[in-house]
């Protein structure tokens, strides 16, 4: 039931007004005048206000001022005579919902109340869904500054069309940024098609994203939907922007502006109704600028750029973020945690992660896996720490061994950590290297490291 507050100086208006608004299922306080209605809306949680103009002391105009003050979204419908049509008027620039001359035709008043306390209700109903909105968004990405101002950004593109631009560091996020701003916009319940231009053969890329007829080259058996078509009336994000060749993206820029694209070996072209998303883990702007990439497509692609910052840069995140980690892995492996100790967590603060929130996650949940008594401590962080480090420089001069001994090497050195950090249990050095039991057993066998039992 809506609450609606009457301030007129004449208590026969007062009460007329009253009666007849309880009458149609609305809840009436009332106020004799300004400072009087100032009081009671301070206290009351009122949904619309009735306001007279002409009121000893403090007048209408003044009273809204006071009233808009306390709370600018209540809705205010001045009530005003003939000869005040003039004031009420300058009340509507100043912020009131309406005005209703004097006597109010109680029909048309009932109307403009809905109307006006539906608009409130609906407003507030965007300010508590924002406010749950944000909250779970900082449950899943961090409540650090610079992801504050990230969520705010995904808040406001996301009901648009715009194009967005994700720009970040390997392992930031970006995926899964592009699949939320998908799923918060009026395209949720269409496709969200993912591309990885990185993975797709540059003789294949056009193809892949526009389709092609049967017959359009050789080995096209048969007519194929690019993943544009696929895609079409929802979202497609595509990847790795940087690896895009000048060809595709000559033939991109054209769909973009001419919504419309021809499949390879077709003459006649499909409508193109997709919202794109793209990312990249270089500066475009810098690519844009070295003429690696065409000035004209990035700002059809970049209508909003959204920059993910690197984990080291949000180390307040890292603690949250790492007991999230370790719940879901929790549940994953069906393990029971108890803690994970103060050392570990100073540790994991003050890492510098070049893999980001992608190596975090994997780090947690090897973790999880190798505590014995639920206790996460600074000895397995600082274990898989350094294997992943390992890794990353073995990987880094492998170009001067042959290709063939700096794989095995890599092996070996993987193998005999991951055995050191198991304690020798070799399931969950397998579970650990993400191989199964008997490769495991097999390159245990193949480079003498461990007996085989």
């Amino acid at each position: 039931m809506s609450k609606i507050l009457i301030v007129d100086d004449e208590e026969i208006v007062r009460f007329a007004l009253s009666e007849k608004l309880e009458e149609n299922g609305f809840s009436v306080l009332k106020a004799f005048d300004g400072r009087n209605a100032v009081d009671v809306f301070g206290r009351e949680a009122v949904d619309a206000v009735l306001l007279d103009l002409r009121m000893p002391g403090m007048n209408g105009i003044e009273t809204m001022h006071e009233l808009k003050r306390l709370d600018p979204d209540v809705p205010i419908i001045i009530v005003t005579a003939y000869g005040d049509i003039p004031t009420a008027v300058q009340a509507i620039k100043l912020g009131a919902y309406d005005f209703i001359e004097k006597p109010p035709p109680i029909s048309k008043l009932i109307v403009t109340l809905q109307r006006a306390t539906e608009k409130l209700e609906l407003e507030r109903k965007v300010k508590r869904l924002d406010t749950t909105f944000e909250t779970s968004l900082e449950l899943l990405m961090g409540r650090s500054k610079v992801m504050k101002r990230v969520i705010e950004q995904i808040k406001q593109v996301s009901w648009s069309d715009m194009s967005v631009m994700l720009q970040g560091e390997t392992g930031t996020g970006k995926s899964f940024i592009a699949n939320t701003i998908h799923n918060l916009s009026k395209r949720a319940g269409k496709e969200f098609v993912r591309v990885d231009i990185g993975v797709i053969p540059e003789s294949l890329v056009e193809s892949e994203l526009f389709g092609h007829e049967k017959g359009a080259f050789t080995g096209a058996d048969r007519k194929k939907k690019g993943y544009f078509e696929f895609a079409h009336g929802g979202t497609i994000f595509i990847d790795e922007l940087q690896n895009m060749s000048p060809i595709v993206q000559t033939k991109l820029l054209s769909v973009v502006e001419e919504k419309k694209a021809y499949p390879l070996g077709s003459v006649k072209p499909l409508d193109i109704d997709a919202r794109i998303i793209t990312a990249t883990n270089k500066d475009m702007k810098e690519s844009v600028a070295e003429n690696k990439f065409r000035e004209d497509l990035f700002f059809r692609l970049g209508e909003f750029i959204i920059t993910l910052p690197p984990l080291r840069e949000r180390s307040d995140d890292i603690p949250f973020l790492s007991r999230k980690f370790m719940i879901e892995a929790e549940t994953e492996m069906n393990k029971q945690i108890k803690e994970m100790d103060d050392n570990a967590l100073d540790y994991l603060t003050r890492y510098n992660w070049p893999g980001n929130i992608r190596e975090l996650r994997n780090v947690i949940r090897r973790a999880v896996l190798l505590t014995e008594d639920g206790v996460i401590r600074n000895t397995h962080i600082e274990l898989l720490i350094e294997e992943s480090d390992e890794k990353k420089e073995t990987l880094s001069v492998s170009s001067l061994f042959p290709l063939k001994a700096a794989v095995t090497d890599t092996e070996k050195r993987a193998l005999r950590h991951a055995l050191r950090v198991t304690n020798g249990n070799k399931k969950k050095a397998a579970s650990l290297l993400n191989i199964d039991y008997k490769t495991l057993l097999s390159k245990i066998k193949e480079y003498g490291i461990f007996p085989v039992e």
